[in-house]
């Protein structure tokens, strides 16, 4: 009950913060071509706030927070003789009476001001936080793999993909994941740990990973990440670690007879193994100890059975359990902060753009696309995670948001910049009668779109 509190007022404070940016976004131009605002509305349904400010707008707050709106005067109206319904009085404060430029200004002031959000978070996470993580250093090469038999080998560290610089494992997955339903080739420029010969690598790809709904590159490759050690913090009472006499400070070794590769590996191994006896070696007091476990069958948040001990990770920095070349970290001023903040904000927007796009040619399954459900989960989860997670997701998402308003669907902000800009062409404004048809199939597409968000939450949960 508790995590779905934590999930559900995560949704409402993300999917609030990001829908009162975009609409403000629209909001602050409007007023600034001139242009009467007459309702700024965050959320759907019924209200349950509405005051009128010192400005003269009503200002509404509704329970749904997935949309919200800002309504002008003169905005209905899709031609200049429309607009004499507006009074004469305050046909220069309509909507419709403002030249094409500062219509198109409003419409697209909504997804631009996403992006300067998503820019702002990134902003902050670089001057707060930096980049910090494990060397992309490859720690083994599953046999018989595309890795090993590319040529992969221990000890490299990967210096870019596809031409792409990488400082940590996080940067080489997202460089990977933009490569997801392809076929052609993955090029890893390499740094081996026994020359100062920096080679390429090149590992063929088919189709690659498309129908995944949670595709792992790294590991579908057969590349072994340097990890955490297992070391366990602590155990639940009553849980099955505490009753196999898993201990505070020992570190897992080993499962039946397979090496444990760090903490990451080790959870893997305890999800997959729900109700099967495990033989685990842990490393207690400088030797090593058998020890006999038998994981939980419990729900995950998706709904899927997996296994569980009740053991939890011992907290502790990066420096202090793995040695100084696994170690990145950079730090940025408030200056030096921007770059970084504008080229990570342009590489998501791409990301999600190329995405859609594989969506839509068939590259990748369309079961990626993600409802207020699984969002309501992830929010939950980064927000546990700590704050740096936590914005991260919130500047993705916002990105999202953004790319996906500047869609050239007629009920979204760039369908509407799809008719102004044929409007500049044909010097008149489209017909009402396409605009019509127009509306009613964006609202056939988002409709669509949202019943497949939704199927596919609840085909995680089921």
């Amino acid at each position: 009950m508790l995590e779905f509190i934590i999930s559900v007022l995560a949704l409402i404070v993300t999917l609030g913060i990001l829908v009162t940016i975009h609409e403000f976004g629209h909001f602050w131009v409007a007023r600034r071509c001139g242009v009467k605002v007459l309702r700024f509305s965050i959320g759907f349904g019924r209200a349950v706030k509405t005051w009128i400010g010192k400005d003269g707008v009503e200002y509404v707050l509704a329970p749904i927070p997935l949309g919200g709106y800002v309504k002008m005067l003169g905005q209905e109206d899709t031609t200049l003789t429309d607009a004499s319904e507006v009074p004469v009085n305050e046909r220069h404060h309509s909507f419709a009476c403002k030249s094409l430029w500062q219509r198109m200004a409003i419409v697209a002031a909504g997804p631009v001001a996403n992006f300067l959000l998503a820019i702002f978070i990134y902003w902050v996470i670089n001057i707060s936080y930096g980049i910090n993580g494990i060397a992309p250093i490859i720690n083994g090469v599953s046999s018989n793999s595309a890795a090993q038999l590319a040529g992969l080998e221990v000890g490299d560290e990967i210096l870019a993909v596809d031409g792409q610089p990488t400082i940590i494992w996080q940067q080489v997955t997202l460089r990977m994941l933009g490569r997801l339903g392809e076929t052609g080739e993955l090029v890893f420029s390499v740094d081996p740990a026994d020359s100062s010969n920096i080679r390429d690598v090149r590992i063929p790809i088919q189709a690659w990973m498309g129908g995944d709904t949670e595709p792992d590159p790294v590991t579908n490759l057969g590349i072994v990440r340097i990890e955490i050690p297992a070391l366990i913090g602590g155990t639940i009472a009553g849980g099955r670690a505490e009753f196999g006499d898993l201990q505070t400070g020992d570190e897992v070794l080993s499962v039946n007879g397979e090496p444990i590769l760090g903490w990451t590996h080790w959870v893997q191994v305890i999800r997959n193994s729900p109700e099967l006896d495990l033989d685990v070696i842990v490393q207690r007091n400088g030797s090593e100890t058998g020890l006999e476990l038998r994981p939980e069958l419990v729900r995950g948040e998706d709904g899927r059975a997996i296994g569980s001990i009740g053991a939890y990770l011992q907290e502790t920095s990066l420096s202090e359990i793995l040695p100084p070349e696994a170690l990145r970290a950079i730090h940025f001023g408030p200056l030096t902060a921007i770059q970084p903040a504008l080229q990570e904000t342009w590489d998501k927007s791409v990301f999600v753009l190329v995405s859609l796009k594989k969506m839509v040619i068939g590259l990748i399954s369309v079961k990626n696309i993600n409802g207020p459900i699984t969002i309501a989960q992830v929010a939950g989860e980064t927000a546990s995670y700590g704050l740096n997670v936590y914005l991260g997701f919130l500047a993705l998402l916002s990105i999202s948001l953004g790319v996906l308003n500047l869609m050239p669907i007629p009920v979204l902000d760039g369908g509407h910049l799809i008719y102004y800009m044929i409007e500049a062409v044909i010097r008149r404004p489209v017909p009402e009668r396409i605009q019509a048809w127009g509306l009613q199939l964006g609202l056939l597409l988002i409709s669509g779109i949202m019943v497949l968000a939704l199927y596919n939450d609840f085909v995680r949960i089921l």
